[in-house]
C-alpha cells in the first residue's frame, strides 16, 4: 500500500523501552500445564479509580514461537475503560485480529476509522498504527499471528460460495486530520514482545489519501455462511473457519479463527454436539455472547478455555445426557449466541498472569466431567 502524508513517519524522537501493560513472550516463566483449563470473565478494571487504556489493558495468556525468528502466536486478552488520547499503538511482530466482546471499538488507524462493535473482527496488520476509542468498559480477546498473515481457508471441494465471502470485508475510507500537538504524541511499538515509546509533535494520522491491498480490516460474524452436515455425523470444526494463518506445511495452520454461529442440526443417528476428542491442534476458546451448547453452565462471555494438545476434552455431563436423550429432528443450534475458537498447530504455554496473577481460572473445570458413567451394554447388537 501507498500512503500519502503530510509528514513522514520519521520524524520522531528515539524509542524508549515503556514499561505498561502485561505482554510477554517469555513462555517459559512457568512450568507447562497439560490440564484442561478454564477461565472466568476476565475482570474490568473500574474507572475513575483505576483508568486503562487498550494498550495498558493488554494482558498476555498463552502463546507460543517467537518473533525474532517470525513463527509463533500469542493469545491476548485486553479489558479497558478509557481510550487512548495522544497516543498509538503499532506491532512490529505481527497481526493483530481482535474480536471485541464487551463494548464497542472505534478504532482509528493510518488508513481511516473503523467502528468494530461484539460480533465483529478486525485485523490490524503488521505495522500500522491504530488507536482505541471506548465507550466503557470494554473487553476482548487479541489472537496475534507472527509469520503469516490472515486469509480466507481455501474452500476446495466447497467451490466459490461459503464460509466468510470476499465481498463482505470492509475496508476504510481514508480520514487524515493536520494536527499539531505540542505537548508531544507518543507513538508505541510492539517490537520483539516488548513495548517502546516515540514522542513526536504532530498527529501519525496524517495520510491525506493512499492505494493498494495491505489494509486493516472488519468482518460480521453474520455474513458467515455455515456449511454443515446433512446426513449423519459431526462434523468437523474446520468448517467453521473464517480465516487462516498458513504455516509452510500444506494443510497445517498456524492458526485459525474459528466460529460457532447460529444454525440448524440436522444429523440423522448422531450424537450431534462435539465428540469427545483429543487434538493435534491447541484450542482456546471465547464465548462473545450467549450460552455455548456443549457446555451451558461454566462457560461464560468474557471467559475462556484451553484444551492443549493431545489433552481430551468435549461436552460436560449435562449436555452429554440431553444429547442422548433428544429426539433427533430438525433443530436449531447456537441461537442468541457466538462462540469461537483459536486453534493453532503450536504447543501453547500459560503465563504466569494467565495461571496465577488474574485470579480468573476455574480450579474445578474437571468436575463437569465426572457424572460421565458407563452406557456399554455387550449384548446390544
Amino acid at each position: 500500500s501507498w500512503l500519502y502524508r503530510i509528514l513522514p513517519s520519521v520524524c520522531h524522537k528515539p524509542f524508549k523501552p515503556l514499561e505498561e501493560g502485561h505482554l510477554t513472550h517469555d513462555w517459559d516463566e512457568i512450568e507447562p500445564d497439560p490440564n484442561q483449563l478454564r477461565w472466568k470473565p476476565f475482570e474490568i478494571p473500574k474507572a475513575p479509580q483505576n483508568k486503562m487504556d487498550f494498550v495498558s489493558g493488554l494482558h498476555t495468556l498463552c502463546g507460543a514461537g517467537e518473533p525474532r525468528g517470525r513463527n509463533g502466536i500469542a493469545i491476548h486478552i485486553f479489558v479497558c475503560n478509557t481510550s487512548m488520547i495522544n497516543r498509538c499503538l503499532y506491532n512490529s511482530d505481527g497481526d493483530f485480529l481482535i474480536v471485541p466482546q464487551q463494548g464497542k471499538l472505534l478504532i482509528t488507524t493510518e488508513f481511516g476509522k473503523m467502528l468494530v462493535e461484539p460480533n465483529e473482527i478486525c485485523v490490524i496488520q503488521q505495522g500500522m498504527r491504530f488507536s482505541v476509542e471506548v465507550f466503557g468498559e470494554t473487553r476482548g480477546y487479541i489472537l496475534e499471528v507472527y509469520g503469516a498473515h490472515f486469509e480466507l481457508p481455501d474452500l476446495g471441494p466447497i467451490g466459490a460460495n461459503g464460509l466468510a465471502n470476499p465481498r463482505d470485508f470492509l475496508v476504510p475510507t481514508a480520514w487524515y486530520e493536520d494536527r499539531q500537538v505540542p505537548g508531544g504524541y507518543t507513538v508505541i511499538s510492539k517490537y520483539q514482545g516488548k513495548l517502546f515509546a516515540a514522542q513526536q509533535d504532530y498527529s501519525p494520522y496524517n495520510v491525506v489519501a493512499w492505494h493498494g491491498n495491505y489494509t486493516p480490516y472488519k468482518y460480521h460474524l453474520e455474513k458467515f455462511m455455515v456449511i454443515n452436515a446433512v446426513a449423519f455425523d459431526h462434523a468437523d470444526p474446520s468448517i467453521f473457519t473464517v480465516l487462516t494463518a498458513k504455516t509452510t506445511r500444506a494443510g497445517v495452520a498456524l492458526a485459525d479463527f474459528v466460529i460457532f454461529p447460529p444454525r440448524w442440526g440436522v444429523a440423522n443417528n448422531t450424537f450431534r454436539p462435539p465428540y469427545y476428542h483429543r487434538n493435534c491442534m491447541s484450542e482456546f476458546m471465547g464465548l462473545i455472547k450467549g450460552h455455548y451448547e456443549a457446555k451451558e453452565e461454566g462457560f461464560q462471555p468474557g471467559g475462556g478455555s484451553l484444551h492443549s494438545m493431545m489433552t481430551p476434552h468435549g461436552p460436560d455431563a449435562d449436555c452429554f445426557e440431553k444429547a442422548s436423550k433428544a429426539k433427533l429432528e430438525p433443530e436449531r443450534v447456537a441461537d442468541g449466541t457466538m462462540a469461537f475458537m483459536f486453534e493453532s498447530s503450536l504447543s501453547l504455554a500459560v503465563t504466569k498472569w494467565g495461571l496465577q496473577t488474574s485470579n480468573r481460572l476455574d480450579k474445578n473445570y474437571y468436575k463437569c466431567w465426572e457424572p460421565l458413567k458407563s452406557h456399554f451394554n455387550p449384548k446390544c447388537k
